[in-house]
């Protein structure tokens, strides 16, 4: 007989169930453990989404000249396709152009004057330009592909590695991410319709070009005749450009204040050019806008505004006539902007500024105009505004309206007076010594300028206030010969009195009397 210890034979006893208990409890865990193949491969994909649309937004970008213009070129993720075209500040158009994920976008970033320039010297080119565009074009889409192809590799790739830490796993990441853009580039060769810049779709600013160029078909079909406007346009606006850049600098009085006087700027973009260059030349304090900014007021034209937070200097602004109360609030909201209404006074650049928005608001067709009487109206309450200030000691130096009408209501109660909305300059010295100073268009009545064959000259003037006494002392004319001319005229202009004391041998106090450049 065998004996076995009783403390053996025990431990026995009870390895066994818990072997048993063991063998039980496993089934229940292997389906958790089991792999997912259909998830892993889920977010492997959602790496190389990701990662390629990473690095086509870091990296993926081209600079590519088109014809007279510099253009950046890219690829972006859509589920529609097409071409955006984006020209701005005017708004874009959308070509039908492809079907695929992506989507080409181009931005039209600046003429490139050297170039138009040469178009403007031999106008026989322009029969050259589809050519040369199109040219341009295809080695700009080609330097984008090679380019899109390095960012969606480099970016699949890194974020591969970073989320799963195994470079076969990245690699992998890499390649799919490469197969997904050359088969997007297939489809979109296969989908390729060069018919679609017939049918173009404009937004913005731009969605009244067919009515101001003409239908898309009606260019086809009299090409001839739209080749010629082209070329004109092309070389109107280059002309533009070399007037600006050539504008005569002036050395101001540092005991002086200089304010620029802008109006009836109506849309046209080339006016931020001409602002800018007048500000850096003549080192403007302020700048005073009297209105009709805009043509419509609609808020698909407010984008339009954007380069007055870019120009350095304090911008006092009061409503047109074709300025909305959506402008008005849209101009609120910036930073540098001071918009004046209601006879509010505000202090910019050591003047005291007061002024009141336009009553009409003339492109809404459903409220008939109020004509003179509600300009008269608006121009008494602003007077009354002035009173009120110069009886609690807080004088206004200048007051801003955009009708003439109701500037004139101001009469004895502010120095000077600044309008617009006739689009021709002119100044008056009212009968109880306010002098009215009324601003051209700055804009050359705005996009409008393009189509005449003697378009309107674009006018702003440079106001030199004395410092001390707050005082107009003399201001300057500038006037530009209009899109297409290449005139710039600056004529210096002197108050009665300061002209009568210059003659007498005295002066009234520090003034900038110096004639600038021709």
């Amino acid at each position: 007989m065998v004996r076995v210890p009783v403390a053996a034979l025990n431990r026995r006893l009870h390895r066994t169930p818990d072997r048993n208990r063991t063998a039980r409890a496993l089934p229940a865990l292997e389906p958790a453990a089991r792999p997912r193949p259909w998830l892993n491969a889920l977010g492997l994909c959602a790496v190389v989404l990701a990662g390629a649309w990473l690095g086509l937004l870091v990296v993926g970008n081209v600079r590519a000249p088109v014809g007279p213009m510099d253009t950046t070129m890219a690829l972006r993720p859509s589920l529609t396709g097409g071409t955006k075209i984006n020209v701005s500040p005017l708004g874009a158009l959308t070509l039908d152009s492809h079907v695929a994920p992506v989507r080409l976008d181009v931005n039209v970033d600046q003429l490139d004057p050297p170039r138009a320039q040469a178009l403007v010297d031999h106008p026989e080119r322009i029969s050259g330009l589809q050519d040369e565009v199109a040219r341009d074009v295809e080695h700009g889409t080609l330097d984008l592909a090679l380019r899109s192809g390095v960012a969606v590799v480099t970016g699949a790739t890194a974020l591969g590695l970073a989320v799963y830490r195994r470079p076969r796993t990245a690699v992998t990441a890499g390649g799919l991410a490469l197969t997904l853009l050359a088969a997007s580039g297939a489809c979109a060769y296969a989908t390729w319709n060069p018919k679609s810049v017939l049918e173009p779709r404009f937004s913005g600013l731009l969605s009244s070009a067919p009515s101001v160029v003409g239908n898309a078909r009606s260019i086809v079909t009299e090409f001839d005749v739209y080749q010629q406007e082209l070329a004109r346009l092309v070389t109107n606006v280059t002309k533009l450009y070399d007037v600006t850049s050539t504008l005569p600098a002036y050395q101001p009085d540092p005991a002086t204040l200089r304010v620029l006087h802008v109006s009836d700027i109506h849309l046209n973009p080339a006016s931020w050019k001409i602002i800018g260059s007048l500000v850096k030349q003549y080192k403007v304090d302020v700048i005073v806008d009297s209105g009709d900014t805009m043509d419509h007021g609609t808020a698909a034209e407010n984008g339009f505004l954007d380069p007055i937070a870019d120009l350095g200097v304090p911008y006092v602004w009061v409503r047109g006539n074709h300025d909305s109360r959506v402008t008005q609030r849209y101009l609120e909201r910036m930073r540098n902007v001071h918009v004046l209404d209601d006879g509010r006074a505000r202090t910019v650049a050591g003047l005291r500024f007061a002024g009141i928005g336009d009553p009409q608001y003339t492109p809404d067709r459903s409220v008939a105009p109020g004509g003179d009487a509600a300009e008269r109206l608006a121009g008494d309450r602003l007077a009354s505004a002035l009173r009120d200030q110069r009886a609690a000691g807080t004088p206004v130096d200048v007051a801003v309206a955009h009708e003439p009408v109701a500037a004139r209501e101001t009469d004895g109660q502010v120095p000077l007076v600044l309008c617009g909305h006739l689009h021709h300059e002119g100044t008056e010295l009212l009968k109880y010594g306010t002098r009215l100073r009324m601003e051209g268009s700055t804009g050359g009545s705005g996009l409008r300028a393009v189509e005449g064959r003697y378009p309107d000259p674009i006018e702003a003037s440079i106001l030199y206030v004395d410092r001390d006494s707050h005082r107009l002392q003399a201001w300057d004319e500038i006037r530009l010969g209009g899109l297409g001319l290449t005139t710039a005229e600056v004529s210096r202009h002197l108050p009665e009195d300061v002209l009568d004391h210059r003659r007498s041998g005295t002066t009234p106090g520090p003034d900038t009397a110096s004639p600038a450049s021709p």
